[in-house]
């Protein structure tokens, strides 16, 4: 089967990897030339992901039967619907159903429309002096979200990232005057727990769930430092995790389930990657965001862990008959950490050399994943995000974390970075220690 891809970080990678492993033929669209999808795909063009009217040209002239969508932005423009009018299936959503991530004004309000379990109390703004008057009387902390897309860098928490209503309030007033996610913000209720991801396959109605995971935004060790992309996750083997339990997990199914019936009732049927990013609070998940694809990390946690072919899925899904009995995932757990460029977060540096020595990660048992990099003559530069992901893959966390290290020793380079407490025993306690004391208050 002929498939095109589109994007060229780590999430991409795996993608492109999984299909290939499935038999596909892979025609890929990405912004900066990934080495690892260069290596593996048919052919490969460097076009910028939002180009929907080139990577349409490219596709049809390809003669690719289905799209496999990795980023948030070529959904925003409208991609899936240029592609779906050339006769091509994706496996992505319509830019109108993609709004369940790219306006979180919608999907607050589709959860309350519908009155699906998992809200919390919001309120959206389209002017700062409304805004304003709101955060004055507000006596709750709060969560400060552009309404629109910002990477996964945009949001705020008062009492974390902003230490008042000051700070508050400044932060708005720079997202309206900058345009940070377009006009207008969200403002929530700050929720307190643990955060996990539940991603699933979706064909439009049937929802079948991946191993849930748990991403690390905080840039430094010990939680601490800005927001980023996420610098790493893990899974474990009985694709839980162990802050939680199996009516956490069939509570965060329902919601997903209703949410999917509730875009079916809306008319924009849900197709694609669903990623459901939740709070585990004392009164069970909470929804913080959708996201209308693969999550990236957690992409690199799952993909690698299907029994199932991957392309076999995604013809089931284009083709909307999906099924539990499609997929299958090994029981083993997984490790993720992200090698970035110093400053990540903040002020990265880009055009700084890495070296890799990729047959020596694969004899530690260890995968890896290029992301935001660019080769040229066989020279692998940073830009300024995440570089190269290794995932560590075995039977415990522990085992999935040493591996996962071992495997980071053959990636050097000068000025990069890793958080390398992800996966490890002490910082997995501290969740199962936060989720216990969140419980025992009830």
């Amino acid at each position: 089967m002929k498939v095109l891809t589109v994007g060229g970080g780590g999430r991409e990678h795996a993608i492109v990897r999984a299909l290939v492993d499935g038999g596909a033929e892979v025609y890929a669209a990405m912004s900066n030339r990934n080495p690892g999808i260069a290596r593996i795909c048919k052919e490969f063009r460097l076009i910028k992901e939002i180009d929907f009217e080139t990577i349409t040209e490219f596709a049809v002239d390809a003669g690719v039967e289905i799209a496999v969508i990795g980023p948030e932005a070529p959904l925003d423009v409208g991609l899936v619907d240029a592609l779906s009018r050339q006769g091509i299936g994706c496996v992505g959503p319509s830019k109108a159903a993609a709004r369940i991530e790219t306006s979180k004004r919608f999907m607050r309000t589709l959860m309350k429309k519908y009155d699906i379990p998992g809200n919390v109390y919001f309120e959206t703004f389209n002017d700062f002096e409304d805004a304003k008057r709101f955060i004055v009387n507000c006596d709750k902390y709060l969560a400060v979200k552009p309404i629109g897309l910002t990477g996964g860098k945009g949001v705020k928490i008062e009492g974390e990232h902003l230490k008042d209503k000051n700070e508050v309030l400044s932060y708005i007033k720079e997202i309206f005057e900058k345009r940070i996610g377009g006009i207008g913000v969200v403002l929530e209720e700050r929720l307190e727990g643990e955060e996990f991801t539940l991603q699933s396959f979706v064909d439009g109605k049937t929802v079948v769930p991946m191993p849930l995971v748990q991403d690390h935004k905080r840039a430094y060790e010990g939680d601490v430092g800005p927001n980023t992309g996420g610098m790493g996750s893990y899974s474990t083997e009985d694709h839980l995790l162990p802050f939680m339990t199996a009516e956490d997990f069939d509570k965060a199914m329902e919601i997903m389930r209703k949410t999917v019936s509730a875009m079916r009732d809306e008319g924009c049927p849900y197709v694609g990657f669903l990623y459901g990013q939740f709070m585990l609070t004392v009164d069970g998940p909470k929804v913080i965001e959708f996201n209308a694809r693969l999550g990236d990390p957690e992409a690199m946690n799952v993909l690698p862990l299907l029994k199932s072919n991957f392309v076999d899925i995604c013809a089931a899904i284009v083709d909307r008959n999906l099924s539990q009995s499609k997929v299958a995932f090994e029981n083993k757990a997984t490790v993720c950490k992200y090698v970035v460029p110093d400053g990540y977060g903040t002020k990265p540096k880009s055009g700084l050399k890495i070296s890799v020595d990729e047959e020596a990660v694969k004899r530690e048992g260890a995968q890896l994943f290029y992301a935001s990099v660019n080769e040229d003559n066989g020279i692998i530069t940073t830009t300024t995000s995440r570089a190269i992901a290794v995932v560590g893959i075995d039977g415990t966390v522990e085992k999935a974390e040493a591996q996962c290290e071992r495997g980071l020793k053959h990636v050097t380079g000068e000025a990069i970075y890793v958080r390398h407490d992800i996966g490890k025993k002490e910082l997995i306690q501290k969740r199962i220690e936060h989720m216990k004391k969140l419980r025992s208050q009830t």
